[in-house]
C-alpha cells in the first residue's frame, strides 16, 4: 500500500515590501544555495508551488514576452481586461476531451 506523500509546513513572514525568506529546509529540499534562483507556479485550485528555477529548459523567447507583458501590465494597469466568457467557453472546446499529463516529458519532435 501506496503511503501518502507527507507535506512541509513552514510558516514565513511578508516583509512590508512584500518579501520573504525562503525557509532553509526548503532551500536544502530544492538544492540552493546562495544566489539559487526559484519560480512560483500559481495553480487555478489557489495553490502556489515553489520551485527551483531550471535556466536550462527556459525558452529566451518566452522569456522575453513575458518581461513585456509585466513591464506593460504594471506600466498600464488600466489597460487589463478579463478574458471575456465566450474565449474561456471557446477555449475549453477547444480542448474537450484531450487528456493532458503535466508532469510527464514531451516527445521528440524528430520521432
Amino acid at each position: 500500500m501506496r503511503k501518502a506523500a507527507e507535506i512541509l509546513q513552514i510558516p514565513a513572514t511578508i516583509t512590508a515590501r512584500g518579501q520573504t525568506t525562503v525557509p532553509a529546509a526548503i532551500r536544502k529540499m530544492l538544492g540552493l544555495g546562495k544566489g539559487g534562483r526559484i519560480v512560483f507556479r500559481a495553480l487555478a485550485d489557489g495553490t502556489v508551488v515553489i520551485a527551483k528555477k531550471d535556466d536550462v529548459d527556459q525558452d529566451p523567447v518566452i522569456g522575453t514576452f513575458l518581461s513585456f507583458l509585466a513591464q506593460d501590465m504594471t506600466k498600464e494597469p488600466r489597460r487589463i481586461r478579463p478574458v471575456r466568457r465566450d474565449m474561456v467557453d471557446r477555449g475549453k472546446a477547444l480542448v474537450a476531451g484531450v487528456d493532458v499529463e503535466l508532469d510527464s516529458a514531451l516527445p521528440d519532435e524528430d520521432a
